[in-house]
């Protein structure tokens, strides 16, 4: 199993693969190539086919700013269907090449070489061999990470972490229309500041939270800085909870980058056994994935024991079984960014459930992970990110334009 570090990737929205990936792409090649003169991009396969509509050329163009980027709608046969070729140019004249690919989740693989991202650093295959190992040797699930993952991580999940704290900042300020056609406004900041008569603290809570959910899922939406967890599609869930319990609670920075880390490595287990895409396993695969991983690190941070922790993930998964992806227009916005208010707050249910019945529990996070991935599996294709069912077609049929 690969590093937790990979779960959480910083960059573009509204896609990992078309936005992140070649973010970090052009990342890579920033840093690899600083004397450079020029750079071209030639953006092949889904990238080219639909770079155009999901910013991918913004996003490059925010490391690389004079990047020239061309569109290659033509060539065939490629290694993977996410593929970029960067052309670095010295004194006028070509002096490297190198070809990267986009392979989900915001991740990329450069061809020919081995990354960080593919190397196992766990042995084990499911989360319950984590907790035997855990329970033989008196571990939490922190010093279990500890054991395993290189030095530095907390100081990587320090970056991740203010990376989510500005994404949700910025959300809190913004006003206006999203783009895309749809004409959808933010309603992070009415959330924030629109109190109820005579409000309850629960009512502020869920009030809160929602917006801090609204905040960083409308800054997906407008193709600005977010955080996969694990995907961009489910980037609100994570942030939310952890801002709320940073912010309003008084957690310290600290307690929440632990808290991050069980988060990531419950992310872990999902994407490696079963998926975090919603092309391949509907929109349980991400919100759902977002919302067992929240539940989990939140048990952690309330300093519940590794089976509640487990249960806390369980729960959060369990109830998203089936869950479609549909969005309108193949836009990240309807329905979204509400799923994401609604799947934070469900992470804290998950909790509370966990908190007084982890002992009466009958199922296993790893049972319920397999049951999520062949419920994926038999879904219909239209029901998977394609735009071609559910909501986002009952919507078109009755949309004038």
């Amino acid at each position: 199993m690969k590093s937790i570090r990979s779960v959480y990737k910083v960059g573009h929205g509204p896609s990992s693969s078309h936005t992140v990936g070649p973010y970090n792409a052009a990342m890579l090649i920033k840093n690899r190539y600083p004397d450079c003169d020029r750079i071209e991009v030639t953006l092949y396969g889904s990238l080219a086919y639909t770079g155009e509509g999901h910013g991918t050329g913004k996003a490059i163009r925010s490391v690389l700013p004079d990047a020239e980027i061309r569109f290659d709608t033509v060539t065939k046969d490629l290694p993977f269907p996410n593929t970029m070729l960067f052309r670095i140019f010295r004194d006028g004249k070509e002096t490297d090449s190198v070809r990267v690919f986009s392979v989900g989740g915001g991740s990329i693989k450069v061809e020919n070489e081995t990354s960080q991202d593919e190397i196992d650093v766990y042995p084990h295959g499911s989360f319950g061999e984590m907790l035997r190992e855990c329970a033989d040797d008196g571990l939490t699930l922190m010093q279990f990470i500890d054991r395993y993952e290189a030095p530095g991580l907390r100081d990587h999940l320090r970056g991740v972490w203010h990376a989510m704290e500005a994404c949700v900042e910025r959300g809190l300020e913004n006003e206006g229309i999203l783009p895309g056609g749809l004409n959808v406004s933010r309603k992070a900041k009415i959330l924030f500041t629109k109190r109820c008569y005579n409000e309850s603290s629960d009512v502020t809570m869920n009030r809160l939270i929602a917006a801090y959910a609204y905040a960083a899922s409308e800054e997906n939406a407008s193709e600005e800085i977010v955080v996969t967890a694990p995907t961009c599609g489910s980037c609100g869930v994570i942030p939310s909870v952890f801002y709320y319990m940073a912010h309003d609670r008084g957690f310290p920075e600290d307690e929440i980058i632990e808290a991050l880390a069980v988060a990531g490595l419950i992310g872990n287990i999902i994407r490696t056994n079963a998926s975090i895409s919603g092309a391949e396993c509907g929109c349980q695969a991400e919100i759902g994935s977002a919302c067992s991983m929240a539940a989990g690190g939140l048990a952690y941070l309330y300093g519940l024991d590794n089976s509640q922790i487990e249960y806390a993930a369980e729960v959060a998964m369990e109830h998203h079984l089936g869950l479609t992806c549909d969005p309108v227009h193949g836009l990240v916005q309807i329905p979204c960014i509400e799923r994401n208010a609604v799947a934070a707050m469900r992470a804290i249910s998950a909790v509370n459930i966990s908190r007084f019945l982890a002992e009466t529990r009958k199922i296993s996070f790893d049972d319920i992970i397999a049951t999520m991935y062949q419920t994926g599996k038999d879904m219909d294709e239209r029901y998977k990110e394609t735009s071609h069912g559910g909501l986002a077609a009952l919507y078109a049929s009755k949309d004038p334009d």
